[in-house]
């Protein structure tokens, strides 16, 4: 080892957010193109999908069909399946669907979970019993995602210390695991390890994830010094695509290509075929009918060595 290299693990688990959030912004996809959409993600090798949300179809009407994309999961093997929820309402749905394992957010901002759930942040974390008690019930397990863990919309910066309680306070409810979430693309590599630090030494043992936004450019800069920092669990989408309904300007999650791309030519295994998820990502592209963000998919992939033409 020298002076110049990184410290990475040899192995990260990346979990496919587009069929989520890169869906919840977007017009209605009919089941088939869902379908033809998750058969594509599953070839990429990846094994971890969250695969829709049991949230009010009134507030995001492109995952009402929570109920039929979880009745057609049992085609696909060898991939844990998850889905998000809201509130109570949404983890008895969800288990009853046949999906035990849950990602319940809790906003660490007052101002965004007003927005995103109708209560407070007190209010929604003082849920999380209640639900841990009805995923672990059916089997499965909870993770509790705390969104704008660094900044919100319509409070702005978000202390470490509200984070932080937040973060004890899910754990201390019965969550299985902790995922913070950078809602609106804002944070950067410095204070992604500062709050992961003060995260981990209040709930040593848990494993903490990491979700970030791609809205300013900082988005794999943040995954970077999050792996650098021994995070092996990230959230990315499919070309790109997502954002959050409830929180002004919060585009697109980082690009699960483009994760998997800097992660591997760093020596660094995903476990995901990159020509797989370019392949998904043109069938995501059909699905939601417009261009992807992803920079790397419009490059079209690694850089190929063109023929030098004759003389």
């Amino acid at each position: 080892m020298n002076e110049f290299d990184l410290v990475l693990p040899a192995a990260v688990d990346v979990r496919e957010v587009g069929m989520r959030d890169g869906l919840q912004l977007e017009a209605p996809v009919p089941l088939d193109g869902k379908l033809a959409m998750l058969e594509a993600l599953v070839a990429t090798g990846v094994r971890r999908i969250e695969v829709t949300s049991f949230v009010s179809p009134r507030a995001v009407p492109a995952l009402a069909d929570a109920d039929q994309v979880a009745a057609e999961l049992h085609r696909f093997d060898g991939v844990h399946f998850s889905a998000l929820v809201a509130n109570a309402r949404g983890a008895t749905r969800a288990v009853d669907a046949g999906v035990a394992d849950l990602e319940y957010v809790v906003s660490a901002s007052d101002g965004h979970s007003r927005a995103n759930a109708g209560r407070s942040t007190a209010e929604a974390v003082g849920a999380v019993g209640e639900i841990a008690e009805l995923a672990h019930g059916a089997g499965g397990s909870l993770e509790v995602v705390i969104a704008t863990a660094w900044d919100c919309p319509f409070d702005g910066r978000t202390p470490i210390p509200r984070t932080v309680d937040v973060a004890r306070a899910a754990v201390t409810g019965g969550a299985d695991r902790l995922c913070l979430g950078d809602t609106i693309g804002t944070t950067t590599p410095l204070r992604v390890v500062q709050l992961l630090d003060a995260v981990r030494r209040t709930c040593p043992g848990v494993e903490v994830g990491v979700h970030f936004h791609d809205t300013r450019g900082t988005g794999q800069a943040n995954a970077l010094a999050a792996v650098q920092a021994g995070v092996t669990q990230l959230d990315s989408s499919v070309g790109g695509l997502g954002g959050c309904p409830f929180a002004p300007g919060a585009s697109g999650n980082i690009a699960t290509e483009e994760l998997v791309y800097m992660l591997e030519e760093s020596g660094v295994r995903t476990g995901l075929d990159l020509e797989a998820v370019l392949a998904a990502a043109r069938v995501t592209e059909d699905a939601v009918g417009h261009a992807l963000p992803s920079s790397l998919y419009r490059a079209g992939g690694r850089s190929v060595p063109r023929p030098v033409p004759m003389a």
